[in-house]
């Protein structure tokens, strides 16, 4: 982050390849505008897959390697987890919660999704990492996750947040975090819960659609003393729908959980 230019984080999600609401023409357009517009970093929130096969997988893989970005992230979800698509998953993307470090900005992406069930959960066994790779506090700090954090609006009545999502939100809040982004029911929307960003996307090029809600994606522009978050429809001009003032956290004040063993995350 430094003189006029931002960070920039592009977070596309939900492909769901293999679907037939899958719209190549619009997986295609997003990969060019993604390429015009040169992020800093890509992270992929989940459900590459619409039922987790190894094709679709392959399908997802080739999309994905489209997109000319040296910083890539990609995660699973719910649909990826279908038909012990995790180790088709581990083939063609590697591990299931992984980190990324650049400028300033450390990412952690976290398995929310579990087998053949369309709830998430990160659990316990995750916190301690979170809370040992987030005690720098001059960074920019970002979790990267399927599964929403927070209700959103628009999707219905059926539980869509993680499981463990207070006890999440305690080790996040206690650990620092700057910023949280979510996929899963294909309808974007942010919320600010006191220091904290929380950014849903939708899907990126399908037409599983709810409402009035278009195919999209997010654009994240992190710069000294802002952030902003961009709505981006494929073809459409980007429509800046957050814009807040950035106070970056000089202290970390975490609690340790002497319960859980300090380890890496199980992939």
């Amino acid at each position: 982050m430094t003189g006029d230019r931002p960070v920039i984080i592009a977070q596309i999600s939900d492909l769901h390849c293999g679907s037939q609401y899958h719209i190549p023409s619009l997986a295609t357009r997003v990969i060019d505008e993604i390429n015009e517009l040169g992020p800093d970093a890509l992270i992929v929130t989940g459900d590459l897959t619409d039922m987790g096969f190894r094709q679709e997988f392959k399908v997802a893989q080739r999309l994905i390697s489209r997109m000319q970005v040296e910083r890539v992230m990609v995660l699973p979800g719910n649909h990826d987890s279908r038909n012990v698509g995790d180790l088709h998953f581990e083939e063609f993307f590697g591990s299931r919660s992984t980190e990324i470090i650049f400028d300033g900005v450390r990412v952690l992406g976290l398995d929310s999704s579990e087998p053949d069930l369309d709830n998430g959960r990160v659990g316990r066994q995750r916190y301690r990492w979170i809370e040992e790779r987030f005690s720098e506090p001059e960074e920019f700090k970002i979790v990267a996750l399927h599964h929403h954090l927070l209700p959103v609006p628009g999707t219905g009545r059926e539980r869509n947040i993680v499981y463990d999502a207070g006890d999440l939100l305690r080790v996040l809040g206690g650990s620092g975090c700057n910023m949280v982004l979510c996929g899963h029911k294909h309808v974007p929307h942010v919320w600010r819960l006191e220091d904290m960003v929380i950014v849903n996307a939708g899907t990126a090029c399908t037409h599983r659609l709810r409402g009035l809600t278009r195919a999209s994606y997010n654009i994240i522009e992190l710069y000294p003393d802002r952030i902003r978050v961009v709505l981006k429809h494929p073809f459409d001009e980007p429509e800046v729908v957050a814009d807040f003032e950035r106070e970056l956290k000089r202290e970390c004040v975490w609690q340790p959980h002497d319960e859980v063993a300090p380890a890496e995350p199980t992939s």
